[in-house]
């Protein structure tokens, strides 16, 4: 079957509410790649935010105020991260929304595009074909008593992809869910901007290296106590994101709180080393390091699934599991010609497996046409 005329329901909790706001910027991109095919109508129900004029949005006026204050609060993650089980009475409402768009538009569309797992869940009770793109937040929510039973629910009701962002949770999909949907790894892309970045790290005799995350103890992880003895006035850290839990900041650490995308374009990227990412935290692919690696910059990165998806170390980058490590990274890349030579790596790496937005928007309209054949 071609992709002449499909109708996607595109489903989500977390969208920008305008240029500045880098809070799911991702799926805004995803919007935009996928808006330019005029063979695709595709509906939303998001956060409101800025949609191409072709994109139509489906939540009610009092589904719409619930989203916007479901970010304001910091998304659906953040509430169940900070509040545990008084954070119940939002997931159920979350959950009767959803269930409501999903039974208001079962018969008029073909594709329901679902961001996230736990957005799938009210799709229970209609059969219409679904990608659900998985993220490796995803993966906590696998970890709950009963939850793959009443996923496996789900998606048996209907043809069915389960798209993770990285190949590196494949395998575990495939064991959860293999019989009864394709598990297929889409990754998303780059813009294309960050490709144009010339980085000029070392102005001044100062090395600026940067680390953008929220700001909660998994994802910081061992980034203060490893760095105390690394970072000083010529070799400094500027953190970069929203204080989601209470942290105490080292005196060491230049902390400027939220960025917006085009800050880091503009100013920070051009002028810094690299960027530097210590996380414990349940991540998928970070869109960050993917950007930084696009932009030529070398990245060092903790131990983890997540970032020896995407990290060759010494190639593209270098990979840390103890504060020696992480000592040798710094002596490694006090150098610019180094620094050249990794960022060139990453950057072609970049190209050769990611791609740009219009790549990724390309790959879900592939998953949207195999469900339909």
């Amino acid at each position: 079957m071609s992709d002449a005329n499909l109708k996607i329901l595109f489903t989500g909790t977390s969208y920008p509410a305008d240029g500045k706001d880098w809070r799911g910027r991702f799926t805004a991109n995803i919007i935009q790649g996928l808006s330019v095919h005029s063979n695709l109508s595709i509906r939303t129900w998001l956060p409101p935010g800025e949609l191409p004029e072709s994109v139509k949005i489906l939540s009610s006026k009092k589904e719409a105020e619930w989203l916007k204050d479901l970010m304001i609060r910091g998304g659906i993650a953040h509430i169940l991260r900070t509040r545990g089980i008084l954070s119940a009475g939002s997931v159920i409402k979350l959950l009767v929304y959803l269930r409501s768009v999903y039974k208001r538009e079962a018969n008029n569309m073909d594709i329901m595009h679902v961001n996230w797992l736990q957005n799938a869940i009210p799709l229970w009770g209609t059969s219409t074909p679904a990608v659900i793109s998985v993220l490796g937040s995803d993966f906590g929510l696998l970890k709950i008593l009963g939850m793959k039973f009443i996923l496996r629910s789900v998606i048996r009701q209907r043809k069915c992809i389960i798209a993770p962002n990285a190949d590196w949770m494949v395998p575990e999909l495939e064991k959860s869910f293999g019989d009864i949907a394709e598990i297929k790894a889409i990754p998303y892309g780059v813009d294309k901007k960050w490709f144009t970045i010339k980085n000029n790290p070392q102005e001044n005799k100062t090395t600026r290296w940067i680390a953008v995350t929220r700001l909660t103890e998994k994802k910081l992880g061992t980034l203060f106590s490893w760095g105390k003895e690394i970072f000083e006035k010529n070799n400094e850290l500027h953190l970069f994101g929203p204080m989601q839990e209470t942290i105490a900041l080292p005196e060491w650490v230049v902390y400027h709180g939220p960025v917006s995308p085009d800050e880091l374009w503009a100013k920070w990227f051009p002028l810094c080393s690299g960027l530097i990412t210590l996380s414990r935290h349940d991540e998928g692919r970070p869109q960050v390091m993917l950007e930084a690696m696009a932009a030529g910059l070398p990245i060092i990165a903790s131990d983890m699934p997540a970032h020896l998806d995407i990290i060759q170390h010494r190639l593209n980058g270098w990979i840390v599991s103890n504060p020696q490590d992480l000592k040798e990274a710094m002596s490694f890349f006090d150098n610019s010609e180094a620094i050249k030579q990794v960022g060139e790596s990453a950057r072609s790496w970049i190209l050769k497996n990611i791609g740009t937005w219009d790549d990724c928007a390309e790959r879900y309209i592939t998953a949207y046409q195999d469900l339909l054949e």
